[in-house]
């Protein structure tokens, strides 16, 4: 759906009509990190625990430059708040989720655009798993109308991998009437880790009921992969779907007992840039992202005037390397064989030695 589909009253959907490109903000979990969350915790408990440092993190973002930021409520839903007992406080987190990031936003003296984050539940779907399309979309609906009570603009569903996941999240959050926008991870050889390609994702945003404000990618294994993506995407999806790249601040690194992102501020300054001539109109970053990273994305995008989508070889030498099922998917070949990495096989063992069973 493009821009001018939807009401301009909307401050998501007007900023998208007046605006040449839109910068969303940088990652939520490892800035967090940086003041005091453990791993395992839940970021969102510290939406009632400790409302400064989200307030905090969202003004940082603000102030670098971004035109989005994205709640404290990746995990808000009564699956992922079940992992700490919270399950019966998924509108009060919420709540206080797009409360904060609200007054931040209005506080700003522009037009910034509050995005209600909606993560996947972590359950299997049915048949492989026991989670039914019913109860996965009252649980998006549920968490949903929590953060447009508290003043989402935009529902924003992110780092989705699962096709009936996706349906489940757009048909749940779309009962609130909020323009509703989705991101997949690309992160298992040009695919998500349900085998969801850019192709198979422009043709699945074309089924559904909403269309999507916009869609795109996010997380993933890096800059590179998320532009070569975003071009992929942008092959299939066609020009009238506003795109979203908002990819990991480099690659990740295990370093004196925490994870890394090796990411500079001049590397994201070209993944930016990149992302935009490749067809995003929609650019951030996700993990390892910081606000000295945006700010470099924002001015970096300031100065510079879209061009041709790059070329592959320009995104892997300025970038770094891209999976071999992305390259295939580049070159028009959309098929896991195409992309299979050197030395894989589309046949694994049964089990039984000599015997070998189709993939």
């Amino acid at each position: 759906m493009s821009a001018t589909q939807v009401s301009s009253t909307n401050r998501f959907t007007h900023l998208l009509a007046t605006k040449p490109w839109l910068l969303a903000d940088g990652a939520t979990g490892s800035n967090l990190f940086e003041v005091g969350l453990v791993s395992g915790d839940a970021p969102e408990l510290w939406n009632s625990e400790q409302p400064e440092k989200i307030n905090n993190l969202h003004q940082s973002f603000v102030d670098a430059g971004a035109d989005i930021i994205l709640t404290n409520s990746f995990g808000g839903t009564r699956y992922r708040l079940k992992l700490h007992n919270a399950q019966d406080r998924v509108e009060e987190l919420n709540v206080l989720a797009a409360q904060i990031a609200r007054k931040v936003a209005d506080n700003s003296g522009r037009t910034v655009v509050v995005a209600g984050s909606i993560g996947p539940t972590g359950e299997i779907m049915e048949p492989i798993g026991p989670l039914t399309f019913e109860q996965a979309k009252e649980a998006f609906a549920e968490q949903a109308r929590a953060l447009a009570k508290g003043g989402a603009d935009v529902m924003w569903i992110e780092t989705m991998s699962s096709p009936d996941e996706v349906r489940a999240a757009v048909e749940g959050v779309a009962t609130v009437g909020l323009p509703v926008v989705c991101t997949v991870s690309f992160d298992t050889n040009g695919r998500t880790m349900m085998g969801v390609s850019p192709s198979d994702f422009a043709e699945l945003e074309r089924s559904l009921t909403p269309r999507l404000a916009a869609c795109g990618t996010n997380c993933g294994v890096g800059a590179s992969e998320v532009v070569a993506c975003i071009h992929n995407l942008a092959e299939a999806a066609g020009p009238d779907v506003v795109l979203i790249a908002k990819g990991n601040c480099g690659i990740p690194q295990y370093i004196d007992g925490k994870i890394c992102y090796n990411g500079t501020p001049e590397l994201m300054a070209v993944y930016a840039r990149m992302a935009l001539d490749a067809g995003a109109r929609i650019i951030g970053g996700c993990c390892g992202t910081s606000p000295l990273h945006l700010k470099a994305m924002h001015d970096a995008l300031v100065l510079h005037t879209k061009g041709a989508s790059p070329e592959l070889e320009q995104i892997i030498s300025q970038l770094g390397e891209v999976s071999t099922g992305a390259k295939a998917q580049w070159a028009g070949e959309q098929s896991r064989e195409a992309g299979a990495a050197a030395g894989a096989t589309t046949r694994r063992s049964s089990g039984r030695r000599g015997v070998s069973s189709a993939n």
